[in-house]
């Protein structure tokens, strides 16, 4: 399993146009380096499999980044938000310069929304979606900074406060620099993330995993953050959780194994470590988690460096879960199956996204899900 190469680039911002949004209550200030942060009282983020108002992706659009795959890569992400849009309704942020090749790609299937993109990873560049128990929206964000400073993308820095602008929610900032990708949650308390992508200098520098936990705990309305190691330096993300790791339920956490045995290798050293701190964790009931554990496929049709092969990184929506497929038949169906079996009554589609896979991403990297209110 490898993972996305690190890539360094400028980005110009792109005006776009805003909707004027809403405010709303606003409680429990912390202060942070001389910032007041407001936190949400009486919201949480939901888990993915409740109920969506609709799907967030982006269209990348900067050929510094892509070079020649750039088309092959905004094709895919056509096949996964029209795939999405069967069951849900898709809105996409499209740079302006791109929006009839956008429509070209998805016709009246998806809405097409002017924004200043840089590339396709919504679910660390758009905010995290909260929800009420008397029906209230929210967003909240942590900063993006291109991964740690890794890689500029300045138009991507500013779409989170677009979208709850566009959406007319409030925001709320925890003052923390991170992307959605590092978290998961299973919407009833708990958080899961790797330390490696937040407890890291060129995110947080200064801040322990205590005060880091404390305030993703407040803002998405959590009880408790649960830490696996994780790895830094190896890829761009510093070892995202949702390549490692995903909540099915409250008690059940799928994670996922490379195919071969080569004890010294980073990624296989990494998941069986992973595995082992997922088993020795337990549910806020005091029950251990029912691990369930996927292998990656032993063959791909592609070979880059970069070649993301995580089954793990799937999107739950509305009726369905969307899942990637890589080439290797039996692993393919394995994954297919295995993940179908705990998400039942959903649709299992299978997509091969290998241009997106091969910038060592996935289908959940690509989407952000924007919660149902009642």
């Amino acid at each position: 399993m490898n993972r996305r190469v690190f890539l360094v680039a400028g980005s110009a911002a792109v005006v776009a146009g805003l909707i004027p949004g809403c405010g709303g209550e606003r409680t429990a200030t912390a202060e942070v380096e001389g910032e007041d942060l407001v936190m949400p009282k009486g919201f949480r983020m939901p888990a993915e499999d409740e109920p969506h108002a609709a799907t967030w992706m982006c269209l990348p659009g900067r050929g510094d980044v892509w070079g020649r795959e750039l088309e092959s890569v905004q094709a895919t992400i056509a096949d996964i938000a029209l795939t999405v849009a069967e069951f849900e309704p898709v809105r996409m942020l499209v740079r302006p310069g791109d929006l009839d090749r956008a429509a070209d790609l998805v016709g009246a299937d998806v809405e097409l929304i002017e924004a200043p993109v840089d590339d396709l990873w919504a679910r660390d560049t758009l905010p995290l979606f909260l929800v009420s128990d008397d029906g209230g929206l929210a967003a909240g964000r942590v900063r993006f900074n291109g991964w740690g400073g890794k890689q500029v993308n300045d138009g991507d820095a500013t779409l989170a406060a677009l979208v709850a602008e566009l959406v007319g929610v409030p925001l709320y900032d925890s003052g923390l620099v991170g992307e959605g990708g590092g978290l998961e949650t299973d919407g009833a308390g708990t958080l899961l993330a790797a330390r490696s992508s937040w407890v890291n200098d060129n995110r947080n520098p200064g801040l322990d995993e205590d005060e880091i936990a404390r305030r993703l705990v407040a803002l998405l309305g959590a009880e408790r953050l649960l830490w696996v190691d994780g790895i830094a330096g190896a890829d761009i993300t510093d070892g995202h959780i949702d390549t490692l790791a995903r909540f099915v339920d409250r008690s059940t956490i799928v994670n996922e194994v490379p195919s071969y045995v080569e004890p010294g290798e980073t990624w296989y050293d990494l998941a069986v470590r992973t595995e082992a701190e997922l088993a020795a964790m337990t549910t806020l009931d005091g029950e251990p988690y029912q691990l369930v554990t996927l292998r990656q496929p032993e063959t791909v049709r592609r070979n880059d460096d970069e070649f993301l092969s995580s089954y793990v990184n799937y999107y739950v929506c509305n009726g369905a879960v969307i899942v990637p497929e890589f080439g290797d038949a039996v692993a393919d169906g394995e994954a297919a199956e295995l993940i179908g079996d705990h998400h039942p009554g959903r649709e299992v589609v299978a997509l091969a996204i290998d241009p997106v896979a091969a910038g060592g991403g996935g289908i959940h990297c690509a989407t952000q899900q924007q919660p149902a209110t009642a």
